[in-house]
């Protein structure tokens, strides 16, 4: 097996278990998951969408990224509590799904030595989180395993099921 088929399999893997978790939240997607609050499932929805536009499409291949409005909603310093500050949660859905699925159309589209090349934009300091396509690839894949953790607490948080896989 080549790292680029690995890589291809972690992007499917973490979207099928991460999305899963998340789309059974729909209805306590504000829930907070401490009494202090933090991270709401619709936060880390809109998070992983934003996160991987900006890594794959704006660091990897120098192309813009496409959900590049939501920076402050779903990447600024303050996770607000207020529902009217995000879009819609089959919205914001909606955006996640297509952004996994133009990840993994790039990605079949290369070949082992494509996912070599330098990373197009760089951000100064992140120099050895993001040198080259591969890990900017890995990294998609890694980040939404990231956030298991904050969406297993927003889960207890809301009395949903624990999920085991």
């Amino acid at each position: 097996m080549d790292s680029i088929d690995l890589i291809r399999e972690n992007l499917e893997r973490s979207e099928r278990i991460v999305l899963s978790r998340i789309e059974e939240m729909q209805e306590h997607c504000m829930v907070p998951p401490t009494a202090r609050g933090g991270c709401h499932t619709l936060w880390i929805l809109g998070h992983l969408a934003y996160i991987e536009g900006l890594v794959v499409q704006k660091i990897a291949l120098g192309e813009p990224n496409p959900l590049a409005d939501w920076a402050e909603i779903f990447d600024g310093a303050e996770v607000s509590s207020l529902r009217e500050a995000f879009p819609p949660f089959v919205q914001v859905l909606r955006a996640c799904r297509n952004v996994r699925r133009e990840t993994l159309s790039l990605i079949r589209s290369l070949s082992e030595t494509d996912v070599d090349a330098v990373s197009a934009r760089i951000p100064a300091g992140a120099e050895d989180l993001f040198p080259t396509i591969r890990s900017c690839l890995q990294y998609a894949s890694d980040h939404w395993f990231m956030h298991r953790g904050q969406l297993a607490d927003c889960r207890r948080a809301a009395g949903v099921e624990r999920m085991w896989f």
